[in-house]
């Protein structure tokens, strides 16, 4: 018989984190403390919930339009204006996806034609890279430094860019190491991806969640709207993930032709889920910033305490992870992890889920709360203490 499969797909790695928690979940042990899942641990708040019962209880069970609700795009336009000083047309530069994964993947498809390059910064989410191969991009990836906090620098980028290149991903405020890029930080970046014609995925997923410093998108500099895929969701901002609900931005050109694709493969987004989502924009505001201010404060809390047990860790500014480095053990991230959850029955993500060059970090979430994770920082300690060498 042929091989019924796909080599691209074949030839695709399970994702890193996906293969960590399958061994936790084979344990099945009550005791074990997971670190790992990059889901908030609030419930979306009650009045986000009422408005996804309500449109129930009406009947709202039909389809939306493919680029969902106008009521939707209205709002998510007038909260980009507000939190992100961008303009975008709710009737032909917006659409509404199955979460910010669904969107990272439309975007390759429509913008790429075989063999064109997209640079992808690692660490970082793990969807990126098999959602060029299988857009039949090229994947150049570009190790970021902790020397740098594991920002993009202009140089790096520079020497990344070939005639081939079409893409650069932006996922800033990152997973898994919760850096940020400033305006300033972002302004040669925009004037490199003009000089050579590059366009711009930036994945905003964590843009609510940042600590000190407001997000900052690359849309909102000059020239640089016409050249960006905004992605950005409910799921981290709102505790909305079981919600499946994101949105793309774009010029469009650009947009109509991602709306093609989601046409054809999911058709539009879940119709309660949307009305939920309406009331999250109009009502959100002090829930995001109630979620924040804790993130914030465990933030503070597990960065004190792994520098007070010797591992060393740059300060993130966004999302809810933090990313030590682990080199001084003797340990690969991977052994480290293994170890660890083996031990102390605390399981972590090794940084080499992220891409090779998460070697010698370990990604721990803080979307738990301040009691479990002060369970866990004992349990990393006593481990830190016995490894030392």
């Amino acid at each position: 018989m042929k091989s019924p499969l796909s080599e691209k797909v074949l030839g695709l790695k399970p994702s890193g984190i996906r293969k960590f928690f399958d061994i936790v979940l084979e344990m099945n042990d009550p005791d074990v403390i997971s670190l790992g899942v990059g889901e908030p641990d609030f419930d979306t708040p009650w009045h986000i919930r009422n408005e996804g019962i309500y449109s129930l209880e009406k009947g709202r069970t039909f389809y939306t339009s493919n680029a969902g609700l106008m009521d939707l795009k209205v709002e998510i336009s007038a909260f980009l204006k507000r939190k992100c000083r961008v303009n975008y047309n709710p009737k032909n530069e917006i659409f509404v996806t199955v979460g910010g994964s669904e969107a990272i993947d439309v975007a390759m498809r429509a913008l790429l034609n075989p063999g064109e390059e997209v640079i992808i910064p690692q660490p970082s989410y793990v969807s990126y890279l098999p959602c060029v191969v299988l857009a039949d991009g090229v994947p150049v990836i570009v190790p970021l430094q902790e020397k740098n906090d594991f920002k993009l620098m202009p140089d790096e980028l520079e020497a990344a860019i070939t005639p081939k290149t079409k893409i650069l991903v932006l996922p800033f405020p990152n997973n898994p190491t919760g850096s940020i890029m400033t305006k300033e930080e972002l302004q040669p970046i925009a004037e490199i991806c003009k000089k050579h014609d590059i366009y711009v995925v930036s994945d905003e997923i964590y843009g609510a969640l940042t600590y000190g410093v407001d997000h900052y998108t690359i849309a909102a500099l000059p020239g640089m709207k016409e050249r960006t895929i905004l992605i950005n969701g409910f799921s981290k901002a709102y505790a909305m993930t079981g919600w499946r609900l994101g949105y793309a931005c774009a010029p469009e050109e650009i947009l109509q032709q991602m709306l093609k694709i989601h046409q054809f493969a999911i058709m539009c987004a879940p119709t309660t889920s949307q009305y939920a989502a309406v009331e999250a924009l109009r009502s959100g505001d002090e829930d995001v910033e109630h979620m924040r201010e804790a993130y914030n404060q465990r933030r503070r809390y597990l960065l004190y305490s792994l520098r007070e047990m010797g591992l060393h860790c740059f300060e993130p500014f966004g999302a809810f992870y933090i990313f030590p480095s682990i080199q001084g053990l003797g340990m690969t991230s991977d052994e480290f992890a293994n170890e660890l959850l083996k031990e102390e029955k605390l399981a972590v993500v090794p940084g080499t889920a992220f891409g090779d060059s998460g070697e010698g970090f370990i990604r721990i979430s803080y979307a738990y709360s301040l009691q479990e994770l002060k369970t866990a920082m004992e349990r990393l300690a006593r481990f830190v203490s016995r490894h030392k060498q």
